[in-house]
């Protein structure tokens, strides 16, 4: 039997210049995916004048979107490093080089390297309901590399 339950999940969350020895992130959102990673198109294919299929692989970056308890710990910390290496004027930026190495409940893990945040919320946004909205927060990596697990969790 498979148990794919998600609970016990953690990251581990290094930034090059902010947070060089890293950080445990635990403080998922409850209002949405709490760790997502997209699909990914590897290969393109077309047919060419003939009705010949030709295909071709290109490099893609892996997205990880991490959404956070608002005002949590996890999420000021998510917050320095956007902070960090949000450009404006008069600024400099950190240049942050990140690593998020996801441990899985089943004690597999995937370890996302040489990427950097690409998008975040600057601020707390509210919903109609009365509540913080969660904060997602969307990373691109160029490296991936996945350690299986324990599939037989909790025996």
């Amino acid at each position: 039997m498979q148990n794919i339950s998600a609970g016990g999940m953690s990251d581990v969350v290094k930034a090059s210049q902010t947070f060089p020895q890293g950080f445990v992130f635990t403080d998922y959102a409850s209002d949405a995916d709490p760790f997502d990673i997209p699909a990914v198109q590897i290969a393109q294919a077309e047919m060419n004048a003939n009705g010949q299929m030709v295909v071709w692989n290109s490099p893609t970056p892996i997205q990880v979107v991490i959404n956070a308890i608002p005002g949590s710990e996890g999420d000021e910390n998510l917050q320095i490093i956007f902070e960090a290496n949000r450009m404006a004027s008069g600024k400099r930026i950190a240049g942050d080089i990140i690593t998020i190495v996801h441990t899985y409940a089943n004690g597999a893990t995937a370890t996302f390297s040489r990427g950097v945040m690409t998008n975040g919320l600057p601020g707390l946004s509210s919903a109609s309901a009365g509540r913080h909205k969660s904060k997602a927060y969307t990373f691109m990596f160029e490296g991936f590399a996945y350690v299986r697990g324990n599939n037989q969790a909790g025996e």
